[in-house]
């Protein structure tokens, strides 16, 4: 089972636990979730489609992330998620941290902050090994073309995370 650290409205532990995907937050707490962009130093982005069996958002575009896990630090989740999804090891990649935002879903038990990566690395498309459980697929993307995902209505994050396409 696993189990995700809640978090009071300052980002501190509170040294509770949850179960992952039971949303059982008050109000004022939070769970800890990270993205990892990935960019080649040609420009272009790796963004994944998730599959269409995915409860929500099936057949969106995204970049990898997912939950930090009760213990684990940001840092360390990130790394995990980005090889879990696509096969790449960032963890000697240049760059890392950059923000955080938050989610409030008042009532809804489902509050969450977002550690926001961005990796710059030198890989091929052979190394991509996308996780066929969590993605259908995978482009090697540029900042133009992620923007029309997202004038689409189809790339998740957009507006909280857009300025990482920016830099």
């Amino acid at each position: 089972m696993e189990l995700w650290d809640i978090y009071d409205r300052n980002k501190k532990p509170t040294g509770r636990t949850m179960k992952r995907n039971d949303w059982c937050l008050q109000d004022g707490e939070y769970h800890l979730t990270v993205l990892g962009v990935v960019v080649r130093k040609d420009g272009r982005f790796l963004i994944t489609k998730r599959v269409m069996t995915k409860a929500w958002a099936p057949g969106w575009w995204e970049v990898s992330g997912g939950a930090v896990q009760a213990g684990e630090s940001s840092a360390d989740a990130v790394v995990r998620e980005v090889k879990e999804e696509t096969g790449l090891d960032v963890s000697e990649a240049e760059g890392g941290y950059l923000f955080t935002y938050q989610r409030e879903n008042p009532g809804e038990g489902d509050n969450y902050f977002v550690d926001v990566y961005r990796f710059v690395m030198d890989f091929d498309e052979q190394d991509i090994r996308p996780q066929e459980e969590e993605t259908d697929g995978y482009m090697l993307a540029t900042p133009e073309q992620i923007r029309q995902f997202a004038d689409q209505g189809i790339f998740l994050h957009y507006e909280s995370i857009k300025r990482v396409f920016e830099l």
